[in-house]
């Protein structure tokens, strides 16, 4: 009998993580939306909109590359054009999401270099602090970090990312850049 219901929990597993633990859906969102993925990369629910979404794709990629070291593997992001798409994964009132090394949704909101590049920023920081080292960070190293070098425009931002940013900037003067990721992790 043990091994039975066992046997029943593992089986339905997924299917509960995926109706209830909506940004898991990032991993495969073409199974019950009406989201397409054009490329691997790129996944949208406004196919009309593939060369605006590739564009800011490409930009952005090219830009976080440079500030803080190539991809490892190229994050999937998905573009939402409405707010039902962007909701169907779980999030709200956020301009765009990153959900580990899965992958990044983009809000209505949220179709600008900037923002991008600031979720890019994290998926990096994901691939090379872990998921769970990077979400228990400090914040001001995480947050202040994908506003500083995504280049985000508000100046002063709100609190508390104006002083996350402002603690990271201090603390990224100090730190040789070659060497970042590694600095980070001594954190």
């Amino acid at each position: 009998m043990l091994k039975r219901c066992l046997l029943i929990s593992l089986l339905f597993s997924p299917v509960a993580a995926w109706a209830f633990y909506k940004p898991i859906r990032v991993f495969s969102p073409e199974l019950i939306s009406d989201i397409t993925c054009v490329r691997e990369e790129v996944c949208l629910d406004d196919v009309s909109r593939y060369e605006q979404a590739s564009k800011l794709y490409r930009y952005s990629l090219r830009f976080v590359a440079k500030a803080v070291g190539p991809f490892r593997h190229n994050p999937r992001v998905i573009f939402c054009s409405t707010e039902k798409c962007f909701r169907f994964f779980g999030f709200k009132r956020a301009s765009a999401m990153t959900v580990g090394k899965f992958g990044i949704v983009i809000s209505p909101r949220g179709w600008s270099p900037y923002y991008l590049r600031h979720e890019m920023i994290h998926y990096r920081q994901s691939e090379e602090l872990g998921t769970l080292t990077q979400w228990m960070a400090p914040k001001w190293l995480t947050e202040g970090m994908a506003y500083s070098l995504s280049e985000d425009p508000p100046h002063p931002l709100k609190q508390p990312w104006q002083a996350d940013r402002a603690a990271f900037d201090t603390w990224y003067r100090k730190v040789d850049k070659e060497h970042l990721w590694e600095a980070a992790s001594k954190l």
